[in-house]
């Protein structure tokens, strides 16, 4: 049973909602994130990576940092740049990146289902990624950042979906990289109670994407309980910022892998162990995108190749069956000695959002060869989280990514 509720969101002032929305705050470095502030002022990065706004000699971990970030934050909200919903409310969100839409509910899931396990993880957290979170929630008062969360499509919940999306949106722009943001406020009490229902009726839900930060909010509310020790537990500090996506919507991207060094193993002797596990084809300089699950691309002297997994080698096991499993366990640790991928110096991981000419320019700078996988599907992202299991490392990609400063939850 799914505890998803409505909530009075701290968002963004219509007229300015394209100018704050901002990437999530790890996408970029520090360098990145302040040449956006300073090209925009109004961005959210100036909160969500309120280093920012100091001089790059000023620790960006230190304890005037998240200060600035929660000055920062309502500072705007008393000048009227962001605005408190009087309300209870869900909202929609809607993402269209060419020509393909994906709408979520804007809800707050419940800390207690994360940590019973109603929520679904596939992926282990960083205590050190997840520290700088738990201090910038705690200071702030605020979830700025919402976890992308996934649920079996419901028929019962899209229906009232597509009858709120014909009303007037409360957000409409494009931003620069040129996906479309649109949001409407769900706040007919009728259809609130229907949807609440209809999650409490749903054994689990998922992460998608935003590990480290679900895990910082589940933190921060079980030290304020430790801290409160009369709560009840319907304080807003037990719920943290979602948007939750039907299954049917989500486009998971590839996640490709690259390998600076092959430590002097030639092309011919690679190919000879490949054989043993993979049908091969030479595709010469054709850029070659694999076609299914278990199929892989090759660059490699500026030549491509396909690689198709021999039936014998094909495994049902959740997560050894994926196909960064198969890459893992078959080449880049018994041919590259890759045992740890998280941590070997001597692989790098390519969204598929940069495409296979990213491979080839980083086969041709700095690397020695590169491989194209199929994209990891939602199911078998479901099946490991409903085995109790983890993915690999750089699994998944998901485009494209939410905003944050849209919707803000205070707690």
């Amino acid at each position: 049973m799914a505890d998803v509720k409505p909530f009075r969101a701290v968002r963004a002032k219509e007229e300015l909602a394209g100018k704050i929305a901002a990437l999530p705050y790890d996408v970029y470095n520090r360098e990145e994130a302040k040449r956006i502030v300073e090209k925009e002022p109004f961005s959210f990065l100036q909160i969500d990576r309120a280093e920012t706004l100091f001089s790059d000699d000023v620790d960006m971990y230190s304890a005037q940092v998240y200060q600035k970030a929660h000055d920062t934050l309502w500072d705007m909200v008393k000048k009227g740049q962001f605005v408190q919903e009087d309300k209870e409310c869900y909202y929609l969100y809607e993402l269209t990146m060419n020509g393909r839409s994906q709408t979520g509910i804007t809800a707050c899931a419940s800390v207690d289902d994360y940590l019973n396990g109603t929520i679904r993880k596939h992926e282990n957290t960083r205590e050190d990624k997840e520290l700088d979170r738990i201090k910038h929630v705690d200071i702030c008062n605020a979830q700025t950042g919402p976890i992308f969360l996934a649920y079996q499509s419901n028929d019962a919940i899209n229906h009232i979906v597509e009858e709120t999306k014909e009303m007037e949106p409360i957000y409409d722009f494009v931003s620069e990289d040129n996906i479309m943001h649109r949001a409407w406020k769900l706040d007919n009490p009728d259809d609130i109670k229907k949807i609440q229902r209809q999650f409490q009726q749903m054994n689990h839900i998922y992460i998608a994407d935003g590990h480290h930060r679900c895990a910082s909010a589940a933190k921060v509310a079980l030290k304020r309980r430790k801290e409160n020790p009369d709560y009840t537990g319907t304080e807003e500090f037990n719920y943290f910022l979602s948007v939750l996506f039907p299954h049917d919507q989500l486009m998971i991207m590839d996640y490709n892998r690259v390998i600076k060094d092959m430590h002097g193993i030639s092309k011919e002797d690679l190919l000879l162990e490949l054989k043993k596990y993979f049908v091969i084809e030479d595709k010469g300089y054709t850029a070659y995108k694999p076609l299914a699950k278990g199929n892989f691309g090759m660059y490699i002297a500026e030549n491509w190749y396909s690689l198709t997994l021999k039936k014998e080698f094909e495994k049902e096991d959740p997560v050894e069956g994926l196909d960064v499993s198969v890459l893992q366990n078959l080449v880049l640790e018994p041919v590259f000695g890759i045992k740890d991928p998280k941590t070997d110096k001597n692989i790098d991981f390519i969204g598929g959002i940069r495409g296979l000419s990213e491979l080839e320019r980083r086969v041709r700078e700095d690397c020695e060869i590169a491989f194209a996988l199929y994209p990891t599907s939602i199911g078998e992202l479901f099946a490991v989280a409903d085995a109790n299991r983890l993915m690999p490392p750089k699994s998944t990609w998901f485009e494209p990514k939410l905003r944050s400063g849209l919707f803000i939850h205070s707690i």
